[in-house]
């Protein structure tokens, strides 16, 4: 068994997933939007995402938007978690999600971890960054 984010937005599902597959260098992202779904269950001039996926490394992410009829919180009491295997890679995601977000634990050494670090990014996802302690560089 495993488990896999999914994220939901409010119009922005398609400009996250965009920037998310590019700071993780996916290759394979998949968008499909409410007018596409089968049977036209959604609303014919929505421009929202009814689902998106994109993989690395065989862990998938997905995320869509909430339909227009829907008020919903966006990334409410939740993070995403990922492990890089290096510092400098660590380094180097928490510095690209971090663009026009906010800092809620500087990346830095812990107990745990070479590296560390809290962020909510420009999107309002909140992304845990911890560097794997035994492969770190």
């Amino acid at each position: 068994m495993s488990f896999m984010p999914y994220i939901h937005f409010q119009g922005t599902c398609e400009a996250a997933m965009q920037f998310y597959a590019a700071v993780f260098g996916a290759t394979d992202l998949q968008l499909m939007r409410y007018p596409d779904a089968s049977g036209g269950s959604g609303a014919p001039s929505s421009a929202r995402v009814m689902h998106g996926q994109f993989s690395v490394n065989g862990d998938v992410m997905m995320a869509s938007d909430y339909p227009e009829s829907v008020t919903g919180d966006t990334q409410a009491a939740f993070s995403v978690m990922t492990a890089p295997a290096t510092t400098p890679e660590g380094h180097r995601i928490y510095d690209a999600l971090l663009a026009g977000g906010a800092v809620i634990v500087p990346m830095g050494p812990t107990f745990w971890s070479p590296a560390f670090g809290m962020l909510k990014d420009q999107f309002g996802t909140h992304w845990m960054i911890g560097v794997q302690p035994q492969t770190a560089a």
